[in-house]
This record gives C-alpha cells, structure tokens and sequence, in this order.
C-alpha cells in the first residue's frame, strides 16, 4: 500500500490566513479511489478527498466533484454509484437526484457529494471540514491508486 505526501490545512488565528502543512496521508482505500476516478471519468472537475474518520463517527471518507449542470451531476452520481457497486461495494442511500444541484451518495464508509459550481460554493465543504486531511484528485494520482 502506498502512503501520499500532501498537505493539510490549518486555521490561522485572529484573521491570520489559513496555511498548508506537509502530512501523510493513509493509502486511498479502494472504494474511495474508484469513486474519485469514476467522477473524473465523467469529467468531474475539482475532485477533492476528505479524509474525515477522525471527525465523523458516521463516515471514513468524502469525495467531493462538481459537475457543470444538472445533467452531468446526474451523469457523474450515476457512474460512481455503478463503479463502487462493481468493485462490490453496497447501494447508496442517495438524495438530491431529482434538482441534481447536490447530490449525495451514502455508501457508509465513503460519501460522495457531487455538487453544480454554484452550490459547492454556497455550501463550502472544503471550509467546513478544512481542518482534515485531503487530497485533490489527479491523473498522477489516479496512476498511483490503479491498484485500488
């Protein structure tokens, strides 16, 4: 397995500017990296890990991808909910299909939020749980996940 070099960032204090600090990351599990390839492959944009299991009781992982309209959303919901059942993972609970601005994807262990620009600003995941590990999702990456 392998681990990552990345970077974390950490909350600056009174008004200081967040900064990046080196870390290591665990290996991308399977289920994680083909969700995150799956988005990509639909041409998600902004593909983003969140390594939140030392937060979140409820989950391990987020992937976090945007799509440009409500069709490709869907698009990249769909392909990801049929990658991760073909490497045997379970169904998701899914919610936000019908409008298709969020769509989220529940598989448990990982939740896939798939977001129109728009929204994903509006919501701001990446702030909210900017305290946590992540990783943005690239071809280099996908290379040294292709095992997964």
């Amino acid at each position: 397995m392998t681990s990552l070099i990345g970077a974390a960032r950490t909350s600056g204090s009174r008004g200081e500017e967040a900064t990046l600090r080196p870390t290591t990351f665990p290996p991308i599990p399977a289920t994680v990296a083909r969700a995150a390839r799956a988005a990509s492959d639909k041409l998600g944009r902004d593909i983003l890990l969140l390594e939140v299991a030392e937060v979140i009781v409820l989950t391990d992982w987020f992937v976090i991808a945007s799509g440009s309209n409500s069709r490709q959303v869907r698009t990249i919901a769909d392909e990801v909910s049929r990658a991760v059942k073909a490497a045997g993972g379970a169904s998701p609970r899914v919610e936000g299909m019908d409008e298709a601005r969020w769509v989220l994807l529940d598989f448990g262990d990982l939740v896939v939020h798939v977001f129109q620009p728009e929204t994903r600003e509006f919501y701001g995941l990446e702030r909210l749980w900017g305290d946590v590990p992540r990783i943005e999702w690239s071809d280099e990456l996908d290379e040294v996940a292709a095992g997964a």
